[in-house]
């Protein structure tokens, strides 16, 4: 694990150039939407490095933005909303944990990201919009969580639930920052506990910091200039992206 981190610091400058645009974008997406930095960050840093250490290192990254986040928008969460999804993403986190190192993932990644790219077409073209109850709580935690824990790309099950649960703009951001920030906060002590943690991927955290703040900084600004038809848009696109990202990686 450290032979990789140490093998990242003596990447080129053009590597290291695209790794914090990747980086750069990702949490800007984020800053715009609320989620989106590990859907798009991970597909493209696994080119330059191994999804065990991405998805660690890119957890602690991602910590730094929700917190804060997290802590700006808290009046705009919808705690009834997101409250029956915790104790099921808690579960999922712990039984992926525990699995992490003996599961087949090719198979699973491919499901999930052929899931994805279904629900962002659907939701794209059909007009339909989509309702659902708190009780679809127990599927989207359980497969968030453990999905998180694994590929670092929970957040659309995540997402999918609150979009069901008819959410503004506003509530969604902040509701889904909150979720990332206990789920989170179970994955890097997790990670921690596994040892997955050492001293170069805290050096790598540090240096990405600068760039995840200004990120951030930027989709805070455009968010407030996006309706929300276009908000909704942004998400499925996103999401069918993401999702296609994860299918070619598992045939390439």
């Amino acid at each position: 694990m450290e032979t990789m981190f140490v093998e990242f610091l003596q990447m080129t400058a053009v590597q290291i150039a695209l790794v914090v645009m990747i980086i750069f974008t990702a949490y800007m997406v984020k800053g715009i939407s609320g989620f989106g930095s590990g859907l798009i960050a991970i597909p493209l840093l696994a080119f330059f490095l191994p999804l065990a250490v991405i998805v660690p290192t890119l957890g602690l990254l991602s910590y730094t933005g929700t917190l804060y986040q997290s802590l700006s928008l808290r009046k705009h969460v919808a705690w009834r909303d997101i409250l029956p999804l915790l104790p099921f993403s808690l579960a999922g986190i712990a039984l992926a944990l525990w699995l992490l190192v003996n599961i087949e993932t090719d198979t699973l990644t491919f499901a999930l990201g052929l899931f994805i790219v279904t629900y962002s077409l659907y939701s794209l073209f059909m007009k339909m919009e989509l309702r659902g109850g708190r009780r679809w709580a127990i599927l989207a935690g359980s497969l968030g969580g453990f999905i998180s824990a694994i590929f670092g790309t929970g957040g659309p099950f995540y997402v999918i639930y609150l979009k069901l649960r008819q959410l503004d703009k506003t509530q969604f951001r902040a509701s889904i920052a909150m979720v990332f920030l206990i789920d989170g906060g179970a994955r890097i002590s997790g990670y921690a506990l596994s040892g997955l943690y050492v001293q170069q991927a805290l050096w790598l955290v540090l240096i990405l910091v600068p760039v995840l703040v200004l990120a951030m900084w930027v989709g805070h600004r455009l968010h407030h200039r996006i309706n929300q038809d276009k908000f909704n848009q942004i998400i499925n696109v996103l999401l069918c992206v993401s999702g296609i990202m994860l299918m070619v990686k598992t045939v390439t």
